[in-house]
């Protein structure tokens, strides 16, 4: 224990120092993107993840959206149990042949419009799986997607962009 506390006080703190202006740009890109939301949907967003068979890699980075530092509920997204609340629908994996049935009831009961969004490289292509016995695939074999985020998995910053990339497009 001695020799721990001595290499602490020899060392000193090893975190990296926070950037004073790239903390301001992020905290603009947030404000922006908040107001942008509110102007297309007049109210928050409700997203509906589904796992239709991934290694829950994406996952991971769906749920850092949640941690402070992205703070996805202060931009005025939210996640939702229910696929009647939702306004999008965030897959991730391929489409397994045991969960086709369910992601198109889940699609089916969401109301009017509904978005889709693939998240990972799986979901996009269908990844290393592809289409088999036991596979439909990417995504879009089941389901018509609106935005496709690559990456394996995607970092929470690629899937917020995905997210108001998406937005966007409905507002249009």
């Amino acid at each position: 224990m001695w020799k721990t506390l001595r290499q602490i006080a020899r060392v000193g703190r090893i975190s990296e120092t926070t950037h004073a202006a790239s903390m301001a740009v992020e905290a603009a890109d947030k404000s922006d993107a908040q107001a942008e939301l509110l102007r297309i949907l007049g109210r928050a967003l409700a997203i509906r993840v589904v796992d239709a068979g991934s290694c829950n890699g994406c996952e991971l980075e769906i749920q850092a959206l949640s941690n402070p530092y992205y703070n996805l509920e202060g931009l005025g997204l939210q996640f939702v149990a229910s696929p009647r609340h939702a306004d999008m629908l965030l897959v991730t994996g391929p489409v397994s042949r045991h969960m086709e049935l369910a992601l198109r009831r889940t699609y089916e009961a969401m109301p009017e419009p509904r978005l889709v969004v693939a998240a990972g490289e799986c979901a996009c292509t269908g990844g290393v799986f592809g289409e088999s016995y036991a596979s439909c695939g990417r995504v879009g074999n089941v389901l018509p997607v609106d935005v496709t985020v690559a990456g394996c998995p995607p970092s929470p910053q690629a899937l917020l962009e995905g997210i108001l990339r998406a937005v966007r497009r409905q507002a249009r």
